[in-house]
């Protein structure tokens, strides 16, 4: 991942002795980005980076760093970690890598909304070969069965039936 932004702040450097016996060193950062709302993103540049990775305070640089989370007795934190750094270069290509256009180029259709071309008609189920077919449009040309009608049955008054309604 890339971050670009302007160096406002140099933490210091930090350095001791593992528990495997091995000697580690760090130094801290703390870079602006640009932009409309500004973030500010605390880094740290480890081991031996520190002496081959040069950061100034007041430069803006485009940082190539790492971002990881871990936990530790119930709490998570976050480690942003750089292993290389280059000089900011607004507006340009950097280091190869083409811009990704915004809107369409000369040469390259526009695309429309999606719009339906055909309305297309209910397909009738499915009916193996020589079984009767049915009729195209069942009840009278209506998709619904006619209602029924009071008197067959469906009295409110009928107390032979255990529905709760």
């Amino acid at each position: 991942m890339e971050i670009e932004g302007k160096i406002i702040l140099d933490l210091g450097m930090q350095s001791g002795v593992s528990k495997a016996g091995n000697q580690w060193k760090k130094k801290e950062y703390v870079l602006e980005t640009f932009g409309q709302y500004p973030r500010k993103v605390k880094f740290t540049v480890f081991g031996d980076r520190v002496d081959t990775i040069d950061i100034q305070v007041g430069n803006s640089y485009t940082l190539s760093v790492d971002v990881e989370s871990r936990e530790f007795n119930e709490r998570w934190y976050t480690d942003v970690n750089c292993y290389a750094s280059r000089p900011y270069q607004p507006g340009g290509m950097q280091q190869g890598y083409p811009q990704q256009p915004y809107a369409p180029q000369q040469g390259y259709p526009q695309q429309q909304p999606y719009a339906p071309q055909q309305q297309y008609a209910p397909q009738q189920p499915y009916a193996p070969q020589g079984a009767p077919q049915p009729a195209a449009q069942p009840f009278g040309g209506s998709q619904f069965p006619p209602a029924p009608t009071p008197g067959a049955g469906f009295d409110s008054g009928d107390s032979t039936d255990d529905l709760p309604f």
